[in-house]
């Protein structure tokens, strides 16, 4: 831009960046000329406007720069307008009731605070242009318009508790986000040969390998060579874009791999996530895999998540979740960390409802994702610390020390004054806090949204309760550990260190300390829906009540859905593909087995009775389930969700349980659908 736009312009610009200013309308003609010129340079031939609709994927309204002439001539044309204001059609997006079918008309407008670019492909190169997607009666319709809001408020409230700790000179505050987003990688030969892959993104059948992750040598090894060189390419086209990739390695699972990039402003990162998610996907098709986003592709082994790592802080105070080397003496970082206490406490049932998907509730409280119990971990030193406020008595705390590895060639190792918590949902890690539940094939905008949210409504309370007790005359460290201390007798019940994944910790959290345990989807949207959660975003005006219940009439039409279209998958598969299967097994084994008594020779006739015996509990549950999914007598969309959550998933289950014990009985050569060995291993 700096090389591109005349000094006042980019001036403006960047003030609007930087400082949340007002746009100045008169630039965006500048502007608009120099994004064509930069774009015409690097061989575009259109632009486009890319917004986050509530699919959770990206979308892009295509057009050309070229511009007919009434003599006959073409000019190419991007003028102020065009970048400022889009019109696509706004009624084939989910909108919750928002507007109806022949309702259409909806607009995009140009988010000037993230960076435009070149999409390169094939045969051209467009220029992106990250804007907001709106109705015509001015309802945001999408992710990114109440991503800016919350990221407002949290900048309002958060200089106001600035102010109050003494600070004068306080810069704009904005969050960030890292968000570490792990997949999977399946030859493109097997996923095409799985239905179930293609259309839902997971297999809804398949018998365990005989190695799975148990060895823990997948964890960190030797990339393999074409894994290696799909990175390479990934990461490359990723740098195109503007987005720096800070870690790739294998993850826990065989088959599976984690990237991150750097941290970043919260709105450009969650654009940033979007593009990363789709250059994934595109760039496996180029070396012959398919990328796998879902939150579950393989039964029994590591699914994926997005641990997105969360802080807020602005240009003059630093980072305002960084302890520091004495934290007990923070006392700005005391009362930004007490805000996030409370707000999980508050609001745990929203933390649960924005990363709930019918995918995610796969992973959610098993063996490798936190429960889905909202608790906060914060370290054994800042646990101790916030235990000694509650009492009223803070004096100190435990700080960093060092390892001696008794090897002479090696210094001594720095040690972090706390270890992490791998169970925790939301976890402390340094200087940021850690959302470990967000799903892998999630927009991050959505737990964005949320944690910002909560946390402009927790500093406005601290301030509150800051302001009142100041008036009595007391200094500000006295009265930030009193509003500290009732942070913690009100809400300490979040906190905990402990194992999650631990019945003891189910038990006590849920009957000694009123957490909630919300173990699905069905369970967690209704939340959206409740008098405090709605006071929350109207309060804040995140969102209004129309928008909030929009989302959980769009993201409870996408659960019953998924789980529609994995069950007609299911009965499908299981009557076209399995059903046969066994059968021709029988009918050879039927043959063998009376050729061979003819010779005097008697087989076992068990197995053939066992795979007999589950062909037809297959094929006759594969028709109840889809007697089932033809229901539809439902009093209310939450009785359809749970209908869905029991029901159907209960029927699912048990036809996959019947397969996959007869994939483990009848001939490889028989068994019609790539196996998981094939699958996971081969690279």
């Amino acid at each position: 831009m700096k090389a591109s736009l005349p000094k006042d312009v980019f001036k403006s610009v960047q003030q609007t960046i930087q400082s949340g200013a007002k746009l100045d309308p008169s630039v965006a003609e500048a502007v608009a000329g120099a994004m064509r010129d930069w774009a015409i340079s690097k061989g575009a031939k259109f632009y486009a406007h890319v917004f986050y609709p509530l699919t959770g994927l990206t979308a892009e309204k295509h057009d050309g720069f070229i511009a007919p002439q009434s003599s006959g001539d073409v000019i190419s044309e991007f003028s102020g307008k065009l970048l400022i204001q889009g019109e696509p059609d706004g009624s084939s997006f989910p909108n919750g009731g928002i507007r109806d079918t022949f309702e259409a008309r909806g607009y995009t407008g140009w988010d000037v605070t993230s960076p435009a670019y070149i999409l390169e492909g094939e045969h051209g190169s467009t220029l992106c242009i990250p804007t907001v997607f709106i109705s015509w009666t001015g309802e945001a319709l999408d992710k990114k318009t109440p991503l800016l809001r919350s990221i407002a408020v949290v900048d309002k409230a958060a200089n106001r508790i600035l102010k109050l700790l003494g600070n004068t000179d306080v810069a704009p505050v904005n969050s960030s986000c890292g968000a570490e987003q792990e997949y999977f990688l399946v030859d493109a030969n097997f996923a095409n040969a799985r239905p179930d892959l293609l259309l839902s993104g997971r297999t809804l059948f398949g018998k365990a390998p005989a190695k799975g992750q148990q060895f823990d040598d997948h964890y960190f090894g030797p990339i393999p060579p074409r894994v290696q060189a799909y990175m390479h390419d990934v990461e490359e086209k990723l740098y195109k874009l503007g987005i720096p990739a800070k870690t790739s390695h294998n993850e826990v699972a065989p088959g599976q791999f984690e990237i991150a990039p750097v941290y970043e402003a919260a709105n450009v990162a969650s654009d940033h996530q979007q593009q990363i998610m789709t250059t994934l996907r595109d760039t496996a098709k180029e070396h012959g895999f398919i990328c796998l986003l879902h939150e579950k592709p393989f039964a029994g082994i590591n699914g994926s998540g997005k641990h997105v790592n969360w802080s807020i802080g602005n240009s003059t105070q630093g980072n305002l979740l960084d302890p520091g080397d004495t934290p007990e003496e923070n006392l700005q970082f005391l009362a930004f960390c007490g805000a996030v206490i409370r707000g999980v406490h508050l609001y745990g049932p929203l933390m649960r409802a924005v990363i709930a998907t019918a995918s995610n509730d796969h992973r959610l409280g098993a063996n490798e994702a936190p429960p889905a119990i909202m608790s906060v971990y914060l370290g054994s030193q800042l646990e101790d610390i916030f235990n000694q406020i509650k009492d009223g008595n803070l004096v100190g705390s435990s700080h960093k020390g060092t390892m001696q590895l008794g090897i002479d060639t090696m210094p001594p190792l720095s040690k972090e004054r706390c270890d992490r918590n791998r169970t925790s949902p939301f976890a402390f890690t340094g200087n940021r806090f850690e959302f470990r539940a967000v799903g892998s094939s999630q927009s991050v905008s959505g737990p964005l949204i949320a944690l910002n949210t909560m946390m402009a409504d927790s500093l406005n309370w601290l301030s509150d309760q800051i302001e009142s007790k100041l008036g009595s005359g007391e200094n500000i460290g006295t009265v930030v550990q009193a509003v500290l201390k009732d942070v913690m007798d009100k809400h300490g019940a979040a906190i905990f260190g402990g194992n999650g994944y631990s019945e003891e910790w189910h038990t006590e959290a849920v009957e000694k300390r009123g957490l909630l345990n919300i173990p699905t989807t069905a369970d967690a949207l209704p939340y959206l829906k409740s008098d405090s959660i709605k006071a929350l975003f109207e309060s804040t005006g995140v969102l209004s009540p129309t928008e909030l219940f929009s989302r959980f009439e769009v993201y409870a039409e996408q659960y019953i859905l998924s789980i529609e279209v994995e069950a007609k998958l299911v009965s499908d598969m299981a009557k076209t593909l399995i059903y046969p299967a066994a059968m021709r097994y029988l009918s050879e084994s039927a043959g063998t087995i009376a050729n061979l008594s003819d010779i005097g020779i008697e087989m076992d006739k068990a197995p053939v009775e066992k795979v007999a015996s589950l062909a037809k509990a297959l094929f006759d549950a594969a028709n109840e389930l889809e007697t089932a999914i033809t229901k539809h007598d439902f009093g209310s969309t939450e009785e359809h969700m749970q209908y869905c959550a029991s029901t159907i998933r209960g029927m699912m289950d048990n036809i996959r349980e019947a397969a996959d014990t007869i994939e483990g009985e009848i001939a490889d050569d028989l068994w019609p659908l790539p196996t998981y060995e094939e699958m996971l291993f081969i690279k």
